[in-house]
């Protein structure tokens, strides 16, 4: 199977093209300029992550919410999952920028923290 698409590990923006064998393992990575869109390519195809920003509900803040930011990058199926835990989640201010709201989201091993401050 051929796989198409644009690195992002730096502003060039390098058109990729992925062959990967039955088991979705890559064969070769063709088109980027360095090394680093070879490891984005190999990455997203065999084990998607994204950062994961939004808003978290706060009780007794200056502001209704206060935003957050997954502490790195967290598996992409794990998105929606770690959405609905932080949806449900409300807080008690005063929060402070850098406060871990959520520990290990998820079971991701990833911590949820303030980017902000309430």
């Amino acid at each position: 199977m051929i796989k198409e698409m644009v690195c992002v590990s730096c502003p060039i923006g390098c058109m990729l093209t992925v062959e990967l064998n039955d088991n979705n393992e890559v064969i070769s990575v063709k088109g980027n300029t360095c090394k680093r869109g070879e490891q984005y390519a190999v990455d997203e195809c065999t084990n998607p992550v994204r950062m994961l920003t939004s808003t978290v509900r706060v009780n007794g803040g200056v502001l209704p919410v206060v935003p957050v930011k997954t502490a790195k990058p967290i598996p992409k199926g794990k998105m929606f999952d770690c959405m609905e835990v932080i949806n449900n989640t409300v807080v008690d201010a005063p929060i402070r920028m850098g406060d871990v709201l959520i520990t290990n989201i998820c079971d991701t091993g990833v911590d949820i923290v303030a980017t902000n401050e309430d």
